[in-house]
């Protein structure tokens, strides 16, 4: 199958490999307070969401103090996701030193344990990015998102299981990782399996402990409403995440690779592979912040370690390198890529017509 950069030589992949280089050296050579500034401001503000959030669903007792309550708390959890957790565990503010946002040591407010993210997401996914069979965020072995995915006929139920893992997505997350299909297959390292368990069953305790046991004794007087709060909080935090991400891999114009064609890449066959493989979303600055500014998703695949509140400001050039090298820059309004990979889960549910099976062997 053609791919948009099919078209450029060895050279030319060269110097456009350079020129982003270039690019990420000179935004990193000028980190500095406000960048800090951004990235305190934002645990601020989650922090003060949340405590505004939980104190409204503790002691308040009409309905609209409930919906602020659920509203605060769920913006609260989303900002600690997107923007503060998911920027941090990519070390963008470990140059400033501070052991509260080192991304070694940062725990997130979600079941996911944090060192298995790291593993799968840092390393797997933004390596490996959309590359069928080292990539298992392609899909998230549930959902079949391209052409060059074999169908199964579980995939005739993939628009209600899009639906289930995203108000689950913070449980889908969580056990990514550590492979438990996989695992039940007999396949892997059981004793490794068993140790990535652990470390999940005991962040998944700690954080249903925090939200439907603790917070709920300390207002025994509204612990109902204190737990269907939190319930509905996390429930919007995971549909807004899977939303989000979704946006950012799926439309249409996205590309996947096979394993042979990243066979000798180089740094700029790398860059062109991220620049293929995801799509921005257009919106205004609160929402850029809202989705830890992966509607920037292609600013976000080329350079994962500076800190997201950049990537707006240097989209510009990123899609002036795409016009420069006749390559595409995918990015649409929220609605028009949602809408984009809703419409392709339900295509691609279906099993490839005859036409489509003889084309490929074909190729």
């Amino acid at each position: 199958m053609t791919k948009p950069a099919d078209h450029l030589s060895r050279k030319q992949i060269g110097a456009l490999g350079r020129e982003l280089d270039a690019l990420r050296a000179e935004v990193l050579d000028n980190l500095g307070e406000e960048d800090a500034l951004h990235i305190r401001g934002v645990v601020r503000l989650a922090r003060g969401s949340a405590i505004a959030g939980r104190t409204l669903l503790m002691f308040g007792f009409t309905p609209a103090s409930f919906g602020l309550g659920v509203f605060a708390l769920s913006t609260a959890k989303i900002l600690e996701n997107m923007e503060i957790g998911h920027n941090v565990l990519h070390g963008q503010y470990d140059w400033m030193n501070d052991p509260t946002l080192d991304s070694q040591t940062y725990e997130w407010d979600i079941v996911c344990d944090a060192s298995q993210w790291r593993h799968y997401h840092n390393y797997e996914h933004h390596t490996f990015t959309n590359v069928i069979g080292k990539d298992r965020d392609v899909g998230y072995g549930i959902i079949r998102v391209s052409e060059e995915q074999y169908w199964h006929p579980k995939h005739l139920f993939q628009p209600v299981s899009n639906v289930l893992l995203s108000l689950l997505f913070q449980w889908g997350v969580g056990t990514h990782d550590m492979d438990p299909v996989r695992h039940l297959a007999g396949k892997g390292d059981a004793e490794e399996f068993e140790h990535k368990w652990e470390e999940f069953r005991t962040k998944a305790t700690h954080q249903l402990f925090k939200d439907y046991v603790l917070f709920p004794l300390l207002a025994p007087w509204n612990a109902p409403r204190v737990l269907l709060g939190n319930f509905l909080a996390n429930g919007i935090r995971n549909v807004w995440t899977n939303v989000i991400i979704f946006c950012g891999h799926f439309p249409e114009g996205t590309q996947v690779f096979s394993e042979e064609e990243i066979v000798g890449e180089t740094r700029g066959d790398w860059y062109l592979r991220q620049m293929q493989g995801s799509a921005n979303i257009e919106g205004g600055s609160w929402f850029h912040v809202l989705t830890g500014h992966l509607s920037h998703q292609i600013e976000h695949h080329l350079f994962p370690d500076i800190p997201a509140r950049r990537y707006p400001e240097i989209a510009p050039r990123v899609r002036a390198v795409c016009e420069k090298y006749g390559l595409p820059y995918n990015t649409g309004s929220f609605w028009q890529q949602y809408g984009s990979v809703l419409g392709n889960i339900a295509r691609l549910a279906l099993p490839p017509t005859q036409e489509a099976v003889r084309a490929d062997a074909a190729v």
